[in-house]
């Protein structure tokens, strides 16, 4: 017998067993791999690697990625154990046939040793090889680009798998080899039952369901992993699904709202560009460096809003003066209402930011606020974007800014502090955008006169031939002036955000395809450990399809265990993560419940396999 010749022929002697447990641990590596790489792109924190995305949403990503990152570790560590376990636990009885013929437990354990480490290594490689390509995959559709991974994450992966997969696999082979040759050759310690080979006679009426129960209430160790397994998987489903469904939609419509589709702009030709860019810069666009807003070149003449004003196809016309400047926090103070003690809050940190003066009673836009809009142009007051909010208000232990609150302090510029009443999520500039009213912000500027409109048009049934006749008109009072269609960039930005959610909702497919893996498995094992009474059943005339009823029937019955108790507890962890005020619908409370048991329905038709092969075989080979 070769030292390295048997554990290979044994491997390939179990065809099926050998690859489940491969893939499953290939989809195990591979998906966490691949969760750690494209959160990376994505940009955790505030550290994004890709300049996209607003700090506010990027931190709702982080918060959901490390969730599910968790989540699918978790996972991949247990079906790791499990399937290992499975697989080297099959093993028990060659062990004792090998005991039995005189070999030592050194060279037995040697040989099984090394199928575990074949096993393991394949696995781990291929996980990583799988991983990488996901990567590269999810670059090129949601990036439009693939840029270098950072392939530190491969080797800690790799660690990490192989030591769970070795750990895990050693436990039934040092089992094995401190029980007797007999005891080992037991059916008890091969199909891992509570109960010997004795059979109690079941009565006729609902037999299939008898033997089906009997089977599982045998097999505890191995049908309670399965269904503790099974749950995490459906509270990872659950979390995934309905929470990434409703983010989803409830982050594209705060990008969508901020321009809909019925608003155009109109400025001259290199501001129009530059704005069209800063509404970009989103979904990954570079902006004009260096731009000078403030060029007088760029004002438009009121003549053209008056104009405007007096269209019939034009509902609103929304002046902004928008400038970039260096922007300041204004610390305040807060009281401990027990103590009375004065607390600071804030700091005076600095940054810059892009600046856009607003009509607070003419908004062509709407936002996703906390707190409140402007309420009026008399009032010093701004709202700040999500991403300023991140990063001048936010708290830093390291430089002694243990509290702070945008909604109690001030931002100041030009020598001019304004109080801040909301936080908004806007795409304009990433983010890092503030709203002041227009008057105080041409007062602190010198600047008088609007560089940027954007039109309101009423609905209508010729988009494009309003568009026409409002360029004639602006165009008749000065030739740089353009109409800009903003659409197109919104559409993008929302498609940019949605392939986001979409490819965070594929995270978990690697883990949901090693849970079918790992149920095909668990039922090869009761199939496996039935196939005497499945052979007797068809000796005394039972049909074929018995065996698969007997199956369906302990298949089904571990599913709804664990889908009640991971659907349960996935619900109660989305709601506890969730962003505020989400937008939930009927439609989108079907979706979530459509996907749900769509991977109910595909676990439970592929855990069919082993039981329909059986049933295709002749009473014959069952019975030998």
């Amino acid at each position: 017998m070769s030292s390295s010749g048997f554990p290979i022929n044994d491997l390939l002697r179990r065809k099926l067993q050998t690859s489940l447990t491969v893939a499953t641990l290939t989809l195990s590596v591979a998906s966490t791999l691949f969760l750690l790489l494209f959160s990376r792109r994505l940009g955790l924190g505030l550290a994004s690697a890709t300049g996209t995305l607003t700090l506010g949403l990027t931190a709702i990503f982080s918060q959901f990625i490390l969730f599910i990152g968790i989540l699918i570790f978790v996972i991949g560590a247990v079906l790791t154990a499990f399937i290992v376990f499975l697989m080297m636990a099959q093993r028990t009885r060659d062990f004792g046939l090998m005991k039995a013929a005189g070999c030592p437990n050194s060279l037995v354990g040697g040989y099984f040793m090394t199928e575990l480490l074949i096993v393991t290594f394949l696995g781990c490689v291929l996980g990583v090889v799988f991983g990488f390509l996901a990567d590269f995959v999810a670059g090129e559709l949601v990036f439009s680009s693939y840029t270098t991974p950072f392939i530190w994450f491969a080797p800690l992966v790799f660690v990490a798998f192989f030591v769970l997969a070795i750990f895990f696999g050693l436990q039934p082979l040092f089992k094995a080899s401190k029980i007797s040759p007999i005891k080992a050759l037991s059916s008890v310690n091969y199909y891992g039952l509570t109960v010997g080979t004795k059979h109690k006679t079941l009565p006729r009426s609902g037999l299939s369901w008898r033997l089906a129960l009997r089977s599982l209430i045998r097999r505890q160790s191995p049908s309670i992993r399965i269904i503790f397994l099974l749950s995490i998987v459906f509270i990872l489903l659950t979390v995934t699904v309905a929470g990434g469904i409703i983010a989803s939609g409830t982050t594209i419509s705060w990008v969508q709202k901020t321009v809909d589709s019925h608003i155009i702009a109109i400025a001259h030709t290199s501001m129009g560009n530059q704005y069209n860019l800063l509404l970009a810069k989103f979904s990954g666009a570079k902006e004009t460096r260096n731009f000078n807003y403030s060029d007088p070149n760029l004002a438009i003449p009121k003549a053209v809003i008056e104009h405007l004003d007096l269209l019939p196809n034009v509902g609103l016309v929304d002046s902004r003066l928008i400038v970039k400047e260096q922007v300041k926090e204004v610390g305040n103070f807060t009281i401990d209402p027990d103590t009375s003690a004065t607390y600071p809050v804030g700091d005076s940190r600095e940054g810059q930011s892009l600046v856009i003066g607003v009509n607070p009673q003419k908004l062509a836009s709407s936002w996703s606020i906390k707190g409140r809009f402007l309420s009026g142009n008399d009032d010093l007051e701004a709202v700040i974007g999500d991403s300023i909010s991140q990063t001048m208000y936010s708290p830093h232990p390291s430089k002694y800014v243990v509290l702070a609150d945008p909604l109690l302090e001030s931002i100041s510029f030009q020598n001019t502090s304004f109080r801040i009443v909301g936080i908004c999520v806007d795409p304009v500039n990433n983010g890092f955008v503030t709203y002041v009213p227009i008057d105080k912000l041409e007062n602190a500027t010198g600047i008088s006169s609007p560089n940027l409109l954007l039109v309101k048009l009423n609905n209508s049934t010729n988009r494009n031939a309003d568009i026409a006749q409002i360029r004639s008109l602006v165009q008749a009072s000065d030739p740089d002036l353009d109409v800009f269609d903003l659409s197109g960039v919104v559409e993008q930005n929302a498609a940019f955000l949605s392939s986001s959610w979409q490819t965070i909702m594929l995270l978990p497919l690697f883990t949901v395809t090693s849970a079918v893996l790992c149920l095909v498995g668990y039922m090869m094992l009761a199939v496996d450990e039935q196939h005497q009474e499945f052979g007797i059943l068809r000796a005394v005339g039972a049909k074929p399809r018995t065996i698969i009823v007997i199956s369906a029937i302990q298949s089904i019955s571990v599913l709804i265990s664990s889908f009640a108790v991971g659907i349960s507890l996935g619900v109660v962890t989305t709601l506890l993560i969730l962003m505020t005020n989400p937008l939930v619908t009927t439609i989108t409370i079907a979706e979530i419940a459509a996907w749900l048991l769509a991977a109910l329905i595909g676990m439970f038709l592929f855990s069919l396999y082993p039981a329909y092969r059986l049933s295709k075989t002749s009473i014959l080979k069952i019975l030998t």
